[in-house]
């Protein structure tokens, strides 16, 4: 495989146009609209709309997340019998260390990062990496004890010989049906993430999500369930104020939150952390340190007994439906770019007292909602009927279940503004 089409100029394409060079590779880059530094790497740049002469002479085609498994490119790949790779496939080829891989609908980047901080508090160099932080090709050839890699489906579904040592699933709802076309393909590509694995590789699963739960039945891994309010059979989890994995136990009340989403993240990461060398003392020690990432049910703002919670990282349905049924009375801010995905379930949660709709989908929500639906144009709006629907006692919660583009460059922005207008409402100072 000597002659290689790349799919995307974005960091992935780059860094495994990078690799591929390296390697002493023919390299060609293929970007609609490759941004001008692009043009300084030093490749074989070619721009504006799909050619599938490009295709001539290629060997393998190594593609970006920005393109489906439907896009043009990838089908014309598949038909002329060219192999298609992701970019976490293409780098795994040469790779030689131990590979900790995450993937799941929601917590896999806070999975990820807990397991990383976990192992570097062990004394060993864990970078996170693949979906976070640096593209996985830029680690090949850079001296680490561990890889720990955040997957997505997408960079799953172009894989054939990804073999992480450790593996999670977080959970598994449906997500992303623009970009794989069907439920079935999404979990399909989900399951990558163990096709490789043998009896003696560890696979970790939230032993209360049906998604997930599911998916690993078939797994030839070992399994190794945890939940956030038992302790499963052969795994980890919670039981009397403690959270209990292999060697490794905590008390409760020493960690951040007593969120299950955050417990059971904490016993994904542990139980990774454990397999790849991981010591109890430093696990415990990073386990009490760690904070999940901004936008993920964080408190931004409480005033006369009502509490605003930022989670705008809460792109899909399972994440908000999670995010609704940890609290008891909400008045919720919810909508966007569904994703192809049906989000009106939303509206039917029996603890929501308020929905305010947003963006694309906030007719459809409303509609849903009936009486309890009210309808805003924009952030500023929402949070200003959320300040005069809230009451004592109520959550105003910003759980969007869609992505943020329709209205807002990031899920990060959407959740930054929502922030920033709720700390004006209750004046509090801005951070």
């Amino acid at each position: 495989m000597n002659r290689i089409l790349v799919l995307g100029a974005g960091v992935s394409g780059l860094a495994a146009a990078r690799l591929a060079r390296s390697q002493n590779k023919s390299v060609t880059l293929f970007s609609e609209d490759p941004a001008p530094a692009v043009h300084g790497e030093g490749f074989a740049l070619a721009s504006g709309g799909w050619d599938p002469v490009l295709l001539n002479g290629i060997d393998l085609v190594v593609t970006s997340p920005g393109f489906s498994e439907r896009s043009l490119p990838i089908v014309e790949a598949l038909e002329w019998g060219i192999p298609v790779w992701s970019e976490i496939e293409f780098a795994s080829t040469f790779l030689d260390g131990p590979v900790v891989a995450i993937t799941g609908t929601n917590g896999k980047t806070t999975v990820t990062e807990a397991t990383s901080a976990m192992l570097e508090s062990s004394g060993l160099t864990a970078p996170a990496t693949g979906n976070i932080g640096s593209a996985l090709s830029d680690q090949v050839d850079v001296e680490n004890d561990v890889l720990v890699v955040e997957v997505s489906s997408f960079q799953l579904r172009f894989s054939e010989t990804f073999h992480p040592l450790a593996a999670a699933i977080t959970n598994v709802a449906v997500d992303h049906l623009d970009w794989h076309g069907s439920e079935m393909a999404y979990r399909d590509a989900k399951a990558r993430i163990f096709a490789n694995q043998t009896s003696t590789d560890l696979l970790v699963y939230d032993a209360d999500d049906p998604g997930a739960s599911s998916l690993v039945a078939n797994a030839p891994s070992r399994l190794y369930p945890v939940s956030a309010s038992r302790v499963p059979e052969g795994g980890g989890g919670v039981a009397g104020g403690f959270l209990s994995v292999e060697d490794v136990l905590l008390d409760i009340d020493e960690l951040a939150s007593p969120d299950p989403i955050h417990l059971t993240n904490l016993s994904m990461a542990a139980a990774l952390a454990i397999r790849v060398g991981g010591t109890a003392e430093g696990i415990a020690e990073a386990a009490r340190r760690f904070r999940p990432g901004a936008h993920r049910r964080e408190v931004v703002a409480m005033q006369h007994g009502v509490t605003w919670v930022d989670d705008s990282k809460a792109t899909n349905v399972h994440a908000a439906l999670a995010s609704i049924r940890a609290e008891k009375s909400v008045v919720l801010i919810a909508g966007g770019l569904a994703k192809g995905l049906d989000v009106t379930d939303l509206a039917r949660e029996p603890n929501l007292r308020h929905l305010i709709g947003i963006g694309t989908t906030g007719p459809d929500l409303v509609a849903a909602a009936g009486e309890r639906g009210h309808l805003a144009g924009s952030m500023e709006d929402a949070v200003g009927l959320a300040s005069s629907i809230a009451r004592d006692g109520d959550t105003v919660l910003l759980a969007p279940g869609c992505a943020s583009f329709d209205q807002f460059e990031s899920y990060s922005e959407r959740g930054d503004r929502f922030s920033e207008l709720a700390r004006e409402r209750t004046g509090e100072p801005p951070r």
